[in-house]
């Protein structure tokens, strides 16, 4: 047996430093970020792996969309499957809104008075949907009408990227890069309504299938596949789901709040997972039960620092 390693707090530690020392300390949910900032450096380091990465929750509200569209950028994450609501709000930040501070207390009549929206203790103004409604109908309205006779949701935001002029938006990397965001779930968001305004005059017809299609088309061309799940729902099932059909993902991390007692999805550890051939019995996998906010970043910026300390 190896004894737990206490962590020691030295003047100067990195953030790679500190959780380099979580990882020694070994237990508990310090061991648990330990152990997936390894992963994800075993991940990021093999070009064979095909990195994917699954997004549920107030991620981009949240003050994470700077780091997914850098991974992006760097060339680290290959594909994201994503909710409708974090795209919707990638797009308002592009189009010069903002996420403000608020607080879990708050007046939610007053709120709704001053046309404010809260997502926990973040503020948006209803001024932004506003402004992305008159945008979307624009945007639609440019991409050629036999392309939206049939047409998945990713190659809607890749179209919908193409056309973002902001460099730190995620669907205008992505675009950039060639990076698939899918996104069948997209019409859960409030463009998702959009789309089905402009769709009761204009030709629109999504076809999730299709969706499935360039998914699956992505699995089975992976040598190697891992995945980091951020939250849990739609995105982290869909997304295992088709890497069944390569008997599941060589390494995954999963980052959640959500527990495994009631049987949900959202809480159900990758352990679980390997029993439905999500995972690879051999595979590499760990869950991390914790604000994504809190240990995404920390994650992220330690695997970063030891890749950079190897080249």
């Amino acid at each position: 047996m190896k004894r737990v390693k206490h962590i020691q707090l030295k003047k100067g530690l990195t953030v790679g430093a500190l959780v380099s020392e979580m990882n020694q300390c070994g237990v508990l949910g310090a061991g648990n970020i330990g152990k997936a900032a390894e992963i994800v450096k075993e991940m990021f380091s093999d070009k064979d792996y095909t990195v994917f990465l699954t997004l549920a929750g107030p991620l981009v509200p949240g003050g994470m969309r700077q780091i997914i569209r850098d991974l992006i950028d760097q060339g680290y994450v290959h594909v994201i499957v994503t909710t409708g609501a974090n795209m919707v709000h990638d797009m308002v930040e592009s189009l010069g809104h903002r996420h403000w501070i608020g607080t879990f207390l708050a007046e939610d009549e007053e709120l709704k008075d001053q046309d404010i929206g809260r997502i926990g203790d973040i503020y948006i103004g209803q001024d932004a949907f506003k402004g992305l409604e008159e945008w979307m109908y624009k945007t639609l309205e440019s991409i050629p009408e036999e392309k939206r006779e049939r047409i998945s949701t990713t190659e809607l935001l890749y179209e919908i990227g193409k056309r973002i002029s902001d460099p730190q938006s995620i669907l205008a990397t992505a675009a950039k890069k060639g990076v698939s965001i899918v996104s069948p779930g997209f019409v859960d968001s409030i463009a998702g309504f959009h789309l089905w305004m402009f769709g009761q005059d204009k030709k629109l017809r999504l076809d999730p299938l299709l969706d499935t299609h360039k998914l699956v088309d992505i699995v089975y061309e992976a040598k190697k596949a891992g995945m980091i799940i951020l939250g849990g729902g739609w995105p982290k099932h869909y997304a295992l789901f088709a890497n069944t059909f390569r008997e599941g993902v060589d390494h995954a991390i999963q980052i959640t709040m959500d527990r495994p007692e009631p049987g949900g999805l959202s809480g159900a550890t990758l352990k679980e997972a390997i029993s439905w051939g999500k995972v690879k019995p051999e595979g590499k996998e760990v869950t991390v039960i914790c604000d994504a906010t809190i240990a995404f970043p920390l994650i992220i910026a330690s695997a970063l620092e030891a890749i950079k300390k190897t080249h």
